[in-house]
Formats: structure tokens, sequence, C-alpha cells
């Protein structure tokens, strides 16, 4: 892959860049739509502002929920725009659609070194559309805006997207330094780990993770095993796991995974306790239960303490270890406490020297919300999806296709 060193001169230079800004939105008091994590645009920053120091024009390219494929109110960019301007302390034009009058006008009026935001991309249906002349087509509009393409959204790069694949076929094309960061350190990951390796996966669904669980229990040491998705493995145990979150169609694929981990010699950790609740609030009564002992009528929303101790223990001595998912509803206090004991552990071992790689989507947001700051940790991904995929040995559309460019 080139980087942007690579495309030369970029003075006064048209410079797409696809990045990642999408980032979660709620309504502020006066329901106007507010950013509750900016993380993904603090991340997208460095390498704007670097082209934008160049003298580039830059045209930042970015998505935002899940629309389809028409604009929708609720999921403009308008927001990312201002706060993007307030961390590179310069305005930011904001076009007020993708590839239409709106975009050419704002791209057409920009000066070395100013930076143009175009709405979201999926606002309009080739971005994400199956067919590949249809995305090819959306692809050729955005090029036409531009001189040179930096690929530098990681949470899109394993999507066969027009923003992220077509349209590096169009242009000269090079890697921009966060999706350059993001795959050195999961090479790092992947690529004769320091050892003991650790991977620490929690989320909802076992189904979500089967792929990359099955491509750990080749490379790591341990895996640590939290959030709902450690019920499914808590009944391939035998055990009766109340009303809490179970996938009753993977407890056989789960009970293999145990046996070949310990085949290899992999150790898999599962929690000796949980907090079980009544029903999924925060107002719910709930109380710490062993594992063996969930009451019927209750389901887990969180590890219990003396599983976050023993998670803690064993991470303490582990050189490199990867977090993908939150130990419980972190969103509610009660069951908060598990996904901040793992956070704490990390922040420990990497002032240690250790690597410690937080892999994106709810993990990221969660040690935020907790607390924790992003320079505590060796690394925070941006890409959920992107990390697990890269860690289950897929090829990535968005990295191949910058391989051929």
């Amino acid at each position: 892959m080139h980087s942007i060193a690579d495309l030369g001169d970029l003075r006064g230079k048209r410079v797409l860049v696809r990045s990642d800004l999408n980032v979660p939105l709620e309504n502020d008091s006066t329901g106007s739509p507010a950013i509750t994590d900016d993380g993904r645009i603090r991340a997208s920053v460095p390498t704007i502002k670097s082209l934008s120091d160049a003298g580039a024009r830059v045209i930042v390219a970015a998505h935002l929920g899940r629309p389809k494929g028409v604009p929708e109110a609720k999921y403009s960019l308008a927001p990312v725009a201002t706060r993007l301007g307030e961390l590179l302390g310069r305005d930011v034009t904001f076009a007020t659609d993708t590839v239409g009058e709106g975009a050419r006008s704002a791209v057409d009026g920009a000066g070395e070194g100013d930076v143009v935001l175009l709405e979201n991309l999926r606002f309009n249906a080739g971005e994400t559309a199956k067919s590949a002349e249809e995305r090819a087509e959306f692809a050729g509009q955005l090029a036409s805006l531009a001189d040179v393409f930096v690929s530098d959204g990681f949470g899109v790069v394993h999507r066969e997207q027009a923003s992220v694949f077509d349209v590096a076929r169009l242009l000269p094309s090079a890697v921009g330094g966060l999706v350059e960061t993001e795959v050195d350190v999961l090479r790092r990951l992947t690529t004769d780990p320091e050892r003991p390796y650790a991977v620490v996966l929690g989320g909802a669904k076992v189904s979500d993770k089967l792929a990359v669980i099955d491509n750990l229990i080749q490379t790591a040491d341990r895996l640590l095993i939290g959030g709902g998705m450690v019920f499914t493995f808590l009944k391939a145990q035998g055990h009766e796991v109340g009303k809490s979150l179970l996938e009753q169609d993977q407890v056989d694929t789960v009970k293999g995974y145990l046996e070949q981990a310990q085949e290899r010699g992999v150790e898999i950790v599962l929690p000796v306790d949980v907090v079980a609740a009544t029903e999924f609030s925060a107002d719910a009564e709930h109380d710490v239960v062993a594992v063996d002992a969930i009451p019927s009528e209750r389901m887990g929303l969180d590890i219990g303490p003396e599983s976050s101790t023993l998670f803690a223990e064993k991470l303490a001595d582990c050189r490199t270890v990867f977090w993908n998912g939150p130990m419980g509803a972190f969103e509610m206090e009660p069951y908060a406490a598990g996904t901040a004991a793992i956070a704490k552990a990390l922040v420990d071992i990497t002032a240690d020297g250790a690597l410690t790689v937080v892999g994106g989507g709810d993990s990221a947001a969660a040690v935020r919300q907790l607390g924790f700051t992003d320079d505590q940790f060796g690394h925070i991904s941006t890409g959920g999806g992107a990390s697990l995929e890269y860690l289950e040995g897929k090829q990535l559309p968005g990295l191949t296709v910058l391989d051929e460019s």
C-alpha cells in the first residue's frame, strides 16, 4: 500500500479522504442532535490536518448511521462538521449533498488548506449498493471531485462500498495515517505477539464472534469470555442460565471450542459469578450469584466481583491483550463494574509496557463512559467489525484494493 508521502506534493490538489465519522448522536435538551462520543472524529483529525497543512484542498467523505439511500435529517453530518472544525481549529465547509451541486460548489470554492465535509455518503443508494455497476457509478461521481484518494476510515475497510473500494480504483490512492496505525497494531497481534497473549471477548452474541474464536484458539494463550455471550459457554458446561441471553443453537459449537482449546493448551477463562437481575433495567432487583446457581427467573447482566478479580489476575502477567466487547450492560451503573475492572487491568499492564488494544465499538465507548482516557491504553481501535475480521484472517476489500493501486 502507498502512504500519503508516496503521493508527492499535494499543494493545491483536491484530496478525497474517506474517514470514519460514524459517531453516536443523541438529542440534547433543545432537541438538537449532540455527539455523545467524538472518539472517531478525534482519531480522524491527524490525517486531515496533515493534508490541510500540506496545502491540499481536503474533501472529507464519511457516513453516519444506516439511512436507506435517501436523505434523512437525523443522520446528517452537520453536527460532525461543527465538531471537526473545533478539533482542527479552523472552519470546515459543510456540503449539503454528496456529489450534487452543493458538493461541487463547496469543492470549487475551496482554496489551499481548506477542508470540506460532504453530506452523509449513505444518502446515496450507490454507496452500499450490491450492484457493482451502481457502486461504480457513484464512485465515479465521487472521484470526479478529486485528484487523489486517501483511505483513512478503518471502521469501513471490511466493506466493499463505493467510497471505500470502487473509488480507489479510479484515483491515485494511498492509505492514511489512521489506517496505517490500525494495520500495524493488528499485525502485531497476529504475527509473533509477545506472550502471554490474552484475548478478552464480550458483547451479546457468540454467533458474532465464532470465526474470531476459531482463529484465536490457534494463536492466543488465554481467552477470557464475558458479556451476554458467556451464557452460551456456561450452558455448554452444563449450567442453567435462567433468563440470560442464550444462543441454544450454538451450544454444540461452543462445546467444540472448549474441547479444542483444552487439546491445544489454550486456557478459556469463564466467570465464576454474575450479577443476576429480575429484568433488563437499572432499577431491577439484582444480586451476585455463582454461575451454577443462577435463578430461573433472573438474567445475568454483568460478571461478578470474584470474576472481575479472577480476570484481572489472568491479565496481570500478559504482554499482549486484545479486548473486544463489554463484560455486561455497562450503560447501566449496576452492571458496569465488570467492564471497568477489565479496563483497569489493561491500564495497569499498559503502564508496565504491555501492548493493550481496545477493539473499537462498544468497548471504546465503554472505557470513555467509565472515565478512562485513550492514552491509558496502547491503542483504541476505531473499527470493531474490521478489527475482528482482520483477526479472523479475512481479506479486507478496502485494504486489498490499495495493494492493487
